[in-house]
């Protein structure tokens, strides 16, 4: 296996370096403090990375997107990550099972969102149903031409912004091995329709800026034509976009983990205690070398993943290794330099402290560690518990 980069790789990774320090970072701190983001400055940010190249660069060439590989779309989330998912998201991945969109789906959602004209949420999560999925309880009861839901949905990412929610409700029930399931459809719901409504959910400490927010359906009317993909097929659209994304955590977790680490050496080195920089001892010293381990061993874990994918041959326990063990790798990275950093690591006056903040929900969000063992465990078990 070569793992070395395409010249071409090389460029990109250079390129998205450089446009999170000259259009990203600068902000970090005032966005961070005031935790908003400006409709200016959100505006501003996908203007210049739609000028760049960089927006919908996981969308297919044909449809207008990026058509890069998973290895380079790894490669950008390593970069992008190294500054917080406030700013970031701006440069905009629309969700990949917007591809199931057909008719004029195509032209009202796919396109727009991939041209930067419009932006997508998913909306899953629900306060009974978080790890199980399959719980979710917002119901769509087919009414002639329509569809109506009623229920409601939490911890849904960046939905403020969004002109239209991507909404998973149940539409079916039936037997599965002597357990009933849920059959689940997806929806396209824009924003303004009748009997849906949008608010702030609870503030979160990491990624501040970054909100997420809470949705409720009564009596919401919904179109048979905004259907995605098929009536109770809801799970064939969302698994294929779950597991990949995992891969892309992995590699979000790598750039923090390499942020961490890079401040951390910094300030190992123009720190002064008893009479030279602390990098000497090696209480700081051992630290470093010990980040600096797992840490490339987490991105090789999570680029050989994305390859895999490439190759159409990774398996969901091989994305849920990658996303298990770079969300915890970060966690360490982020804790030591906050150790490295001493008092200074928890004030403000350093990005360290927001590292380790942000740190924390990597090992919570997009499945959490604990369901990540069960994946891995299941999918090594089945062979031999047949």
């Amino acid at each position: 296996m070569n793992f070395q980069l395409t010249q071409e790789q090389e460029m990109l990774v250079d390129s998205v370096r450089s446009f999170v320090e000259k259009e990203l970072l600068p902000y970090e701190t005032e966005v961070d403090r005031a935790d908003e983001v400006s409709p200016q400055l959100a505006a501003q940010i996908r203007g210049k990375a739609i000028a760049a190249g960089f927006y919908a660069f996981n969308m297919p060439e044909e449809v207008g997107g990026g058509g890069l590989d998973y290895l380079s779309q790894a490669l950008i989330e390593r970069e992008l990550s190294k500054v917080s998912w406030a700013l970031h998201v701006f440069v905009a991945r629309p969700s990949k099972i917007l591809m199931a969109c057909t008719g004029e789906q195509i032209n009202d959602y796919l396109l727009p969102c991939i041209q930067g004209e419009k932006i997508d949420c998913f909306a899953l999560t629900e306060p009974g149903a978080g790890s199980d999925a399959n719980a979710i309880k917002t119901r769509a009861v087919r009414e002639g031409d329509d569809f109506v839901l009623n229920g409601s949905k939490h911890f849904i990412s960046h939905a403020g912004h969004a002109d239209f929610a991507i909404v998973f409700a149940v539409t079916d029930t039936y037997e599965h091995n002597g357990r009933k399931r849920n059959a689940v459809t997806s929806f396209l719901v824009d924003r303004n329709t009748p009997g849906m409504t949008i608010r702030r959910g609870p503030k979160c400490v990491s990624n501040r800026g970054y909100h997420t927010f809470e949705m409720f359906f009564d009596d919401c009317r919904v179109p048979a034509n905004k259907v995605l993909g098929e009536v109770g097929k809801g799970w064939d659209v969302a698994n294929a976009w779950l597991t990949a994304g995992r891969v892309m955590v992995a590699a979000n977790c790598v750039g923090q983990a390499q942020r961490a680490l890079d401040v951390s050496l910094q300030w190992a080195a123009d720190r002064k205690q008893f009479g030279q920089a602390i990098g000497n001892f090696q209480g700081v010293s051992f630290k470093l070398a010990d980040m600096a381990t797992q840490i490339r061993a987490a991105e090789l874990l999570t680029l050989h993943t994305a390859w895999k994918m490439d190759q159409g041959t990774m398996t969901d326990g091989e994305a849920g290794m990658a996303k298990l063990f770079a969300s915890e790798v970060l966690g360490r990275a982020a804790d030591e330099a906050v150790q490295i950093f001493g008092g200074m690591g928890l004030m403000d006056e350093s990005p360290v402290e927001r590292i380790w903040r942000n740190a924390r929900i990597e090992r919570v969000w997009e499945g959490t560690s604990e369901i990540q063992r069960h994946i891995i465990s299941r999918e090594l078990l089945r062979p031999l518990l047949r």
